[in-house]
């Protein structure tokens, strides 16, 4: 019997609908062909555009159905010309992520061989590595709630052992199963500011502890800016980064930007007992309702989710339609046929998504 997974499913502001639409469509597809299991949708309220509507921008009935979901699927959240009374934007994603605690933000970042990339990789190079974010504290921490006076501004940067310990753990557990599918060089890097900071010194020596658990795997340390500069100079000798919240987001940025922009780019933001799927772009108002949205990062956010699910529920099937959702998209990109406007293409979202799913069930 198939088993019943329930998805709460965050359609979001500006493009977010237009690219929910075309995902839940072929994860339909894919749930209706398969007698393993059957995907469940469940629509719940939150983000910009309903905060304008109704004051309040994530009902706690939003939250409930969140937690008693299996997994979250959110699309484009915010505008930015709606805000909190203190100027902040209205990010629902990140209620989320400290609400379930959801520590590990995981963004893979990969350039095929054929794939356009704003670097000159050199021959028979390819990009593939996975930056984890924390994403609960950090430089985050006190968002929304940082101190400022007339003369001064303060936020708080926070590190704990109970989050590092268990971002440690999944960073090389991810390691270990990336070397063991052929896909990584086991090696793992923390990503840090530990000649500056005593908090990244903690972050450092956390990490340090973990490593020696895992004498089979390669771990190293790595300054943010040099990171910075090593992502652009030699990328493809990466396989998992580890890093603090605020580096994390800003890297995660550059990481996208090896793969042609923000439209190439999902993620996922998981814990230990739920996880939430969502392409790492913006909701971009200014291109809302035109039909020319990008929806490659939702696909392949949608693609992690259904890799998540088959390793959770051991419903290989799941991991199966997860793995040829991602080489449908890795496909249309390569062959640079059928791209959206950011990519330098022509193709609206209705095309984009039509040559993605050609390729998911031609097989």
């Amino acid at each position: 019997m198939a088993e019943k997974l329930q998805i709460a499913v965050f359609h979001g502001d500006g493009i977010g609908p237009e690219i929910m639409a075309p995902t839940l469509s072929i994860l339909a597809q894919l749930s209706e062909q398969t007698e393993d299991y059957t995907l469940e949708f469940r629509d719940v309220p939150a983000g910009a555009a309903h905060y304008a509507q109704t004051g309040e921008s994530f009902p706690k009935t939003s939250m409930n159905a969140a937690r008693q979901a299996d997994a979250i699927l959110l699309s484009a959240m915010g505008l930015p010309d709606v805000r909190y009374p203190d100027g902040t934007e209205i990010s629902p994603q990140i209620d989320l992520r400290k609400a379930l605690g959801l520590f590990a933000g995981v963004r893979p970042v990969r350039v095929r061989a054929g794939q356009a990339t704003p670097l000159a990789l050199p021959p028979g190079k390819e990009i593939d590595f996975v930056l984890i974010r924390e994403s609960t504290e950090g430089l985050f921490h006190t968002q929304g709630c940082g101190e400022v006076t007339e003369d001064e501004a303060r936020e708080t940067l926070l590190i704990t052992r109970e989050v590092c310990e268990k971002l440690f753990r999944f960073s090389f557990q991810l390691a270990h199963d990336r070397k063991s599918s052929g896909q990584g060089r086991g090696r793992v890097t923390c990503v840090d500011k530990a000649n500056v900071f005593r908090a990244f010194a903690f972050f450092r020596d956390l990490f340090d502890a973990e490593a020696e658990r895992h004498p089979d795997l390669v771990a190293d340390h790595a300054y943010v800016d040099a990171t910075a500069l090593w992502m652009v100079q030699k990328p493809w000798e990466f396989d998992v980064l580890v890093t603090e919240n605020m580096f994390g987001d800003i890297l995660s940025d550059l990481g996208a930007g090896l793969m042609g922009g923000l439209g190439l780019a999902p993620s996922a933001d998981i814990g230990l007992d739920h996880a939430v799927f969502q392409p790492c772009h913006g909701s971009a108002p200014d291109i809302a309702g035109e039909g020319i949205a990008n929806p490659f990062a939702m696909f392949q956010s949608a693609a992690m989710m259904l890799e998540w699910l088959g390793l959770r529920h051991q419903i290989p099937a799941l991991s199966r339609d997860g793995q040829r959702l991602h080489a449908a998209v890795d496909s249309v990109v390569s062959e640079g046929r059928i791209l959206t406007r950011d990519l330098g293409g022509e193709a609206d979202t209705l095309a984009a998504a039509r040559a993605v799913a050609d390729r998911v069930f031609s097989v």
